[in-house]
């Protein structure tokens, strides 16, 4: 089609426009039947997101996705750009891409009732006809629908309604397209008032002239619900006008939190190391955030973003490569400790609650690393005795390791405690395995060691036994502290 370039060829091509609500519907109902995939991407919204965002659009619908932070949202706005045409006809240099066979703006139509046929068209890709706002207080009406330009027409010495002296916003400029609008609440009400004509009747008004055009254009929106008290709100009549709302979620299970970290994280380093990520780090990245979550020292209405542990793996591999090109090692394995060096980027996806400020925010997130590195610990670990590690300690040993320890230090100061190896294997560690991977091991047996309250640890001695002065727990007491690491922390209970 792109090598059609007049008016009259177009129409001997028996091209025919469509709106741009019945064309993103027309290319999801061949994706549908052909069995395509929908939102790449998209990982965990398969059962509940998607299936209500693709009846909203069969429906034809204005709609509005509904979360937290971190949930996504605009992500999948931007994937509606796969649902248009690869590339429609316009006209050359108009700002609202008037569409050649029906023109709105009084200077397009000029020029088809001058040139006929012989009308040059130019051709729209997709990627150009999706446009996104992020609303914010101080936008104003003409941002987003226009103006008059009183220049513009004392040059050309026109009347102030005529429409060739309109400056057009950017809502009329996303004609024949998608116009994405984040944070709806954060819009001033007199600006969500201006929506009102486009929702329903489809045209738009400029600064009360009698200038009218009939916009085709598929609105969607973003908000955040702790927005509609903190910030702002979205008024009724509008939100009454939105076709569907629809809700998004946190991952609901680790496994599909673990793939979309594993898809967003810049784990792949080009240099000349290689990186190897075991599977129970990852498992603990996630934890923190699902720990997170359920706390009841965080702000749940705030919400935790999915970027907590996209960037906190992030952190955990850059300290991971830093201790191999300081030892020499041409093998990156990241730690279960490496999690700690990742505090900056934890502590600063979370708003904390009364009770999490008296704790401090650097201290919540070691409490959430302790935890998750319990829960995954236990749920790898369940039945398995690991009394003879425990003994080690309680005779007298200790550890003194720092996350800077190289591999081949970690495995030589461990060589003598007894059965520290076999837990390590039972990790899923191969036969054979380089050091750096070893000694991964070997530090997540001894960080949910400590998690579970059977070894100490401290900044001076590393990991010891428990100190005297605490009383050694009961076998039905460790099971009870096992557990209390699967309780959400609202329901914790607590053993002296």
């Amino acid at each position: 089609m792109a090598a059609i370039e007049t008016l009259g060829e177009l129409r001997k091509s028996g091209y025919r426009s469509r709106p741009v609500k019945q064309e993103v519907r027309d290319n999801l109902v061949r994706k549908l039947r052909t069995g395509e995939a929908l939102f790449p991407g998209i990982i965990g919204f398969d059962e509940t997101v998607i299936p209500q965002l693709v009846n909203a659009v069969l429906s034809r619908h204005n709609f509005i996705l509904l979360g937290l932070r971190g949930q996504a949202k605009s992500r999948i706005l931007r994937g509606l750009v796969d649902l248009l045409d690869d590339q429609i006809p316009v006209m050359p240099g108009c700002e609202i891409h008037d569409d050649p066979l029906a023109p709105l703006c009084a200077a397009c139509r000029s020029r088809v009732a001058k040139e006929g046929d012989r009308v040059a068209i130019g051709w729209l890709p997709r990627e150009s006809r999706y446009v996104e706002k992020l609303a914010t207080p101080d936008v104003t009406i003409a941002d987003m629908v226009g103006d008059i330009d009183p220049i513009k027409a004392a040059q050309a010495g026109l009347n102030l309604s005529n429409e060739l002296t309109m400056h057009y916003g950017l809502l009329p400029r996303a004609n024949r397209g998608i116009f994405a609008v984040n944070e709806l609440p954060d819009l001033a009400g007199k600006i969500q008032v201006g929506l009102f004509n486009i929702l329903q009747e489809g045209d738009v008004q400029i600064k009360g002239y009698p200038v009218r055009l009939r916009l085709d254009v598929m609105l969607v929106f973003t908000a955040n619900p702790e927005d509609y008290t903190a910030r702002g709100k979205i008024i009724t009549p509008l939100k009454d006008r939105i076709g569907s709302e629809i809700r998004t979620h946190y991952p609901a299970t680790r496994h599909n939190a673990m793939a979309i970290t594993k898809q967003e994280a810049w784990t792949e380093r080009a240099d000349a190391v290689k990186v190897d990520i075991p599977p129970y780090v990852r498992e603990v990245v996630e934890e923190v955030a699902f720990q997170a979550r359920a706390d009841r020292k965080i702000d749940k209405r705030s919400g935790v973003s999915q970027r907590l542990p996209i960037t906190t793996l992030e952190l955990v591999v850059s300290n991971a490569e830093r201790r191999a090109l300081t030892n020499g090692e041409t093998l990156v394995v990241p730690r279960v400790t490496d999690l700690y060096a990742a505090l900056p980027s934890i502590t600063g996806k979370f708003e904390l609650e009364y009770e999490g400020e008296l704790r401090g925010a650097e201290q919540v997130a070691r409490d959430l690393i302790r935890s998750a590195v319990g829960s995954v610990f236990t749920g790898m670990f369940e039945g398995v005795d690991t009394r003879t590690v425990v003994e080690w300690f309680d005779l007298g040993g200790s550890l003194p390791l720092e996350d800077s320890t190289s591999a081949e230090n970690v495995i030589t100061l461990t060589k003598g405690l007894q059965g520290i190896r076999e837990l390590a294997e039972r990790t899923g560690l191969p036969k054979g395995s380089a050091a750096p991977a070893v000694a991964s091991a070997i530090d997540f047996v001894l960080e949910g060691l400590y998690a579970q309250k059977k070894i100490s640890r401290s900044e001076e001695r590393g990991y010891s036994a428990v100190e005297s002065t605490a009383r050694r727990p009961t076998r039905r007491e460790e099971q009870a502290i096992d557990e209390e690491i699967r309780i959400p922390s609202g329901k914790k209970k607590y053993y002296n």
